[in-house]
């Protein structure tokens, strides 16, 4: 089973702490559309005729496409490659498009799963962020969207600068009460030559604290684990059943191909990413070339990736397979370099599965680089 995923490089406006690909001009969204399209049927023979299961319109604010436009892609998918009989067909969409017509239209499409960037519904929190939408909307979109979709995920930032626990708490209970069964939620982080960047280094922003992200972090397990939600990865909480297709198989590795500016795939051997321009990716298209640069994956580099993602998932990393896939002196390794880390009970074994405790997940990205092996090759 694959996945696909559909960059779509269209904002209203800048949020502060992004460092994703996208544009605030829509002159070229027509070209750009076309050129989508071109590209799933440049690319028909790289997923080998695996199933498509599942089907992701990320960005920028893919809400921002209407019916006819997000049909016409799909479209193209299963014109393209095999689809799965009942595939997850998902679009990120953010709360001021989310108005009771837009839903309507949605209902109509393929879509069977809606993404909510709603982040926080305090409007002190969305205009430091520099969100489009406001509280107010937030909470109206949330209501109308549980009318016309089942399957609805919500992302929600923490450790805000100024943003208390009483504040989070009640972000995560508002979600809590729609009845909304899968949670995304991640710290706000300041990547390098973002607004927020510059913002803090003025002053005008307080800095982000890591103490702060830590605390509301674990908040977060304890209030949705009340309410019977898994923490089936790092960032990912959801009802049983309610696991995101799309995202669990990007943390099982299974193979995915990206559509778009900038979008990566990956086929479990090989990495690769398209250019992170739009009118250059247009251009390449209409002369039916792909620009696209591949990474092949050694094997040391197959074992991070691996270590990597499992870690930060309930499945953990099969000794196992690393025995199979890799050799036993990875196993060997892994064994030594987790060590002092089992010792912390950050991590532990279970079922010949290496962990993250419920102290170390937090802290399983770094960890995981310790894990790391250095290629000799």
């Amino acid at each position: 089973m694959s996945g696909i995923y559909i960059h779509i490089p269209f904002c209203k406006q800048a949020c502060f702490y992004c460092d994703f690909h996208f544009s605030t001009s829509l002159k070229k969204k027509d070209e750009l559309i076309l050129s989508l399209i071109n590209e799933i049927k440049l690319r028909k023979n790289e997923l080998n005729s695996d199933v498509v299961e599942t089907i992701y319109f990320g960005g920028g604010t893919p809400s921002m496409l209407n019916q006819l436009e997000i049909d016409t892609i799909i479209d193209a998918v299963y014109e393209n490659h095999k689809v799965a009989s009942n595939p997850e067909i998902t679009l990120e969409a953010n709360p001021d498009d989310l108005t009771k017509i837009k839903l309507k239209e949605l209902a109509k499409s393929r879509i069977n799963r809606l993404s909510i960037g709603i982040q926080s519904f305090f409007d002190e929190d969305l205009k430091l962020m520099n969100r489009a939408h406001n509280a107010k909307e937030a909470i109206n979109c949330l209501t109308e969207a549980t009318h016309y979709f089942k399957n609805i995920s919500v992302d929600l930032i923490y450790g805000i600068p100024g943003s208390s626990n009483r504040q989070w708490k009640k972000n995560i209970n508002t979600v809590l009460s729609s009845g909304i069964t899968h949670i995304s939620s991640y710290a706000l982080t300041v990547e390098p030559k973002t607004a927020l960047e510059s913002l803090i280094k003025k002053g005008i922003i307080e800095d982000v604290s890591d103490s702060q992200a830590q605390e509301q972090f674990y908040i977060l397990i304890e209030e949705l684990s009340k309410h019977n939600f898994v923490h089936y990865e790092l960032s990912n909480f959801a009802k049983e059943g309610a696991f995101s297709k799309n995202n669990s198989s990007y943390w099982l590795g299974k193979p995915y191909l990206g559509i778009g500016p900038s979008a990566h795939s990956f086929d479990g051997k090989q990495r690769s990413w398209n250019v992170k321009n739009n009118a250059k990716y247009i251009s390449a298209i209409q002369q039916k070339k792909l620009p696209i640069e591949r990474e092949l994956l050694s094997i040391t580099d197959q074992y991070n990736e691996y270590v990597m993602t499992g870690l930060r998932t309930i499945w953990g990393v099969s000794l196992d397979k690393v025995t199979r896939e890799f050799g036993k002196e990875y196993c060997t390794y892994l064994l030594l370099q987790s060590e002092k880390y089992r010792a912390k009970e950050l991590l532990y074994i279970e079922d010949e599965k290496l962990k993250a405790t419920q102290k170390g997940k937090f802290l399983s990205d770094g960890i995981s680089a310790d894990l790391f092996k250095l290629d000799v090759s």
